[in-house]
């Protein structure tokens, strides 16, 4: 138990709240991360998560742990609340020896945190959030992009601009002034005539992450015979976009009402689609 009574962990599948300060991801941020949304006792979207996880473990170059085990410590600390938050970190685990490099010996720490719901906003999933352009730009590796890895301090100082506490979200570029994502969300821009509406989604090849409810929208939208699009998109685009909509697996749609000294509406698309995820949010559904 850590923090207080809202707040426990699992280490390596038992209760603790302490990791070897050999640990590589404390050292190097040498891991992945899912934050999983968590209702009436159940964790949304469980499968995407670790299916993501696993990408991630393997793209870093260890092994996940079993599947079976991270399922089960997810749903422990779920089974026991209304509505939470689990976060599923998974390291390389602890160095073998000092240094970048990696033995191949080390084995994986996997901690589970479960941290009480936000308290948010309700009105922003009908009026929408106030968005702004961060400072902060994304370096471009393609080996990491799409990965929710440890490594979150271009996230940190995004969120640290002075300009920050004004706005809900603010909008990443990378250093060659693409339209990446947010800080914790993934972008949506709605264009084209009204009668044959696109979504389109920044390409996530060069940086950023891939997130869960991203792929859920792209699914989804594809189902109900809406064209969608995954591609570089620019500043420019989001100046001539109809609708702007953000996603995360917590909120699941945010609708865009301001983005810098812009005022949208949120349009028939973007209600469309909260209106398609909504018995998949409120009722977790697994994939």
């Amino acid at each position: 138990m850590i923090g207080s009574d809202a707040v426990s962990a699992l280490i390596d599948g038992a209760a603790a709240d302490s990791v070897s300060v050999l640990d590589r991801g404390l050292h190097f941020g040498d891991g992945v991360f899912e934050t999983i949304a968590c209702l009436h006792g159940r964790p949304r979207l469980l499968s995407l998560h670790l299916e993501r996880l696993a990408h991630g473990c393997r793209t870093l170059g260890f092994s996940p742990p079993a599947s079976q085990a991270l399922r089960a410590e997810v749903e422990q600390l779920a089974g026991t609340q209304e509505r939470a938050i689990v976060k599923l970190i998974v390291t390389r685990g602890t160095a073998i020896a000092r240094g970048y490099a990696v033995s191949g010996r080390e084995q994986a720490t996997r901690v589970a945190i479960r941290y009480p719901w936000p308290v948010e906003e309700t009105a922003w999933q009908q009026r929408g959030v106030s968005v702004r352009v961060a400072a902060m730009r994304l370096g471009e590796n393609p080996a990491l992009a799409g990965l929710k890895h440890c490594n979150r301090l271009e996230q940190i100082l995004a969120r640290s601009e002075p300009e920050g506490a004004a706005a809900a979200e603010a909008l990443l570029l990378s250093r060659s002034g693409r339209l990446v994502c947010g800080t914790m969300t993934n972008v949506f821009l709605v264009d084209g005539p009204p009668q044959s509406p696109r979504i389109r989604t920044p390409a996530i090849d060069l940086c950023g992450v891939a997130g869960v409810m991203r792929r859920v929208v792209l699914r989804e939208a594809s189902r109900a015979g809406i064209d969608t699009a995954e591609c570089a998109l620019w500043p420019a685009d989001l100046d001539g976009a109809a609708e702007v909509f953000l996603t995360n697996a917590r909120v699941g749609i945010w609708p865009v009402g301001r983005l810098g000294e812009r005022t949208l509406e949120p349009g028939p698309v973007t209600r469309r689609l909260q209106t398609l995820l909504r018995p998949l949010l409120e009722e977790p559904a697994d994939a």
